[in-house]
């Protein structure tokens, strides 16, 4: 429980600034992306550009999933329910778009120094490269699970062999 008592908020509070800023930039990076798309293929950019609000919402949606699937293992132990992935998941996505509308409301000054790095994402590689860290992490992630599930069966496949044959030879 001790180590818990600290990790909890430290995660939390880290989750909760990593989607705030990346609230702050991902709007400019898929307008970017859009941009770019329209000059190779104008009909796919065109179709794009009226659907921004909701390429930001997945994008944005993609970052706090991949935070939030961490947290219920953090709070609740490997044993976590997936309703309680999906609420904590979509609570802190609504979170980060009213947290960042709330600096734009009344951080003015701040809010302008934070997005002026912004104009790193209007090159469209990096602006790729931003939109795909979560899916990356995504993919990180679960292939480190099917090694550790592989090698977990792995072991339980020896420890049954060596039982039978223990079983066997008395």
């Amino acid at each position: 429980m001790g180590k818990a008592a600290w990790q909890v908020p430290l995660y939390v509070s880290v989750a909760w600034v990593l989607m705030v800023s990346y609230q702050m930039f991902t709007e400019t990076a898929v307008k970017s992306l859009i941009n770019f798309i329209n000059i190779l293929w104008p009909f796919i950019g065109e179709w794009l550009i009226y659907r921004v609000g909701m390429i930001v919402f997945v994008s944005a949606f993609a970052w706090v999933f991949v935070l939030s699937s961490a947290l219920p293992s953090v709070i609740l132990g490997r044993e976590r329910s997936v309703l309680v992935q999906f609420f904590v998941c979509l609570t802190l996505t609504f979170l980060a778009f009213i947290a960042f509308d709330s600096l734009k409301a009344y951080g003015g000054h701040v809010i302008s120094y934070m997005l002026s790095f912004a104009t790193l994402l209007e090159n469209p590689f990096a602006a790729l490269a931003y939109l795909s860290m979560p899916y990356i992490i995504m993919f990180a992630i679960d292939l480190q699970t099917r090694k550790r599930n592989k090698k977990r069966k792995a072991l339980e496949n020896i420890t049954n062999v060596y039982l039978e044959d223990a079983a066997a030879a008395e």
